[in-house]
């Protein structure tokens, strides 16, 4: 059937892409290092030193997903080019459902693979935390504040991640006025460190009982969780720490104590604060991590001329400094204004659907367009 060798010239187009992938994934390199790794774990007094024991596990651990991960992409496109020819030599047309999908799901397995070779940088495959801020406009910019944060909560959802909320300061009449959120899993700050700067919404306010158009601004902070072997030297006569009765959801411990925790950093004017722990302690530590996570960013950026072009917010939450815009109304999109992706289903982009304009950063980015 023509269409089922349209299938097969697609497939063997693919070919090449799959051989250039597995020298981008390295996997040669990943057997060798699984290898390294298994020898090591099976050395006597392997598990004395417990933190390190996990920590070579890991590591041997992705590298086995991702060799297996690609073997089973190769695998796959074999497989397909037997069913085609299969499905072909019986001139089965009933297959052609089967064979179309699996072809689909090669290509897009492929591609997602691919762009998670742009993932270069130091910290792309750690964790993310993402920081918050309403902009000025009192509740209508503080509701869209919270809907960026489920927004956010969604794409975790949809792709595997793990969410827990650090900090979050609830607003005046609705919505919230700033949030932390740490979404866990591999390459989550790689994904996800796309979306720092200012968002912009235009739409008719539900506040407003004339119905009338309101522009508002959030501003969204992306840091990558910083692994505790990471060497940042922090002096404890640079810090300035805050303690303050927490808000907000959270047990009967929450609101009665003094738990919540501030750290100031003097020298950079980096502030972190986490208030949804249950002691003063946890709350403590994990602020010691946000704030090592701020100061390892900036490090890495040290060529920047001004700590403030890195420790948070880039630009004023105000018109013209928006990295993204959602309308919806008079109509509805959703447009990047970096890369010019744009997206009409805005109710799936608010449910989380950002791999487009992820990607679509990734690729720019790779390609020095940013």
């Amino acid at each position: 059937m023509l269409e089922y060798d349209e299938y097969r010239l697609q497939l063997q187009g693919l070919e090449k892409n799959i051989t250039d992938l597995r020298n981008s994934l390295d996997i040669d390199g990943a057997l060798s290092e699984i290898e390294t790794l298994e020898a090591q774990s099976s050395e006597a007094g392997f598990w004395d030193d417990m933190e390190n024991s996990q920590k070579v596990l890991q590591k041997t651990k992705q590298l086995k997903d991702k060799v297996e991960r690609y073997e089973t992409l190769k695998t796959g496109w074999e497989d397909a080019l037997v069913l085609i020819d299969l499905a072909n030599e019986e001139n089965d047309e009933s297959m052609h459902p089967e064979v179309k999908k699996t072809v689909e799901d090669i290509v897009s397995e492929l591609d997602k693979m691919t762009l998670e070779t742009l993932l270069s940088g130091p910290y792309d495959k750690n964790n993310a935390i993402i920081t918050l801020h309403a902009g000025a406009g009192g509740t209508e910019a503080q509701d869209w504040c919270e809907m960026l944060l489920r927004m956010y909560q969604m794409y975790a959802q949809k792709n595997g991640y793990s969410v827990s909320t650090l900090d979050l300061l609830p607003g005046d009449d609705a919505g919230v006025k700033s949030a932390t959120i740490s979404i866990s899993g591999l390459n989550a700050y790689g994904y996800l460190k796309s979306e720092k700067g200012v968002h912009r919404l235009v739409r008719i306010s539900p506040f407003d009982a004339a119905g009338r158009r309101h522009t508002s601004f959030a501003s969204i902070e992306v840091m990558p969780e910083i692994d505790d072997d990471v060497e940042i030297n922090i002096r404890t006569e640079d810090l300035k720490v805050d303690t303050y009765r927490a808000s907000g959801a959270g047990g009967q411990h929450v609101n009665k104590t003094d738990s919540a925790i501030r750290i100031t950093h003097i020298p950079t004017g980096v502030v972190v604060s986490c208030q949804t722990q249950r002691s003063q302690h946890q709350n403590r530590d994990y602020a010691m991590k946000m704030l090592k996570s701020k100061l390892a960013e900036i490090a890495e950026q040290q060529q920047k001329e001004k700590i403030e072009d890195i420790k948070g917010v880039q630009k004023e939450i105000a018109w013209g400094s928006q990295i993204r815009s959602y309308v919806f109304h008079p109509y509805n999109l959703v447009k990047d204004h970096r890369t010019n992706f744009e997206m009409g289903n805005i109710g799936a982009v608010m449910d989380g659907d950002l791999n487009g304009f992820i990607n679509a950063y990734l690729q720019a980015s790779s390609l020095g367009k940013l």
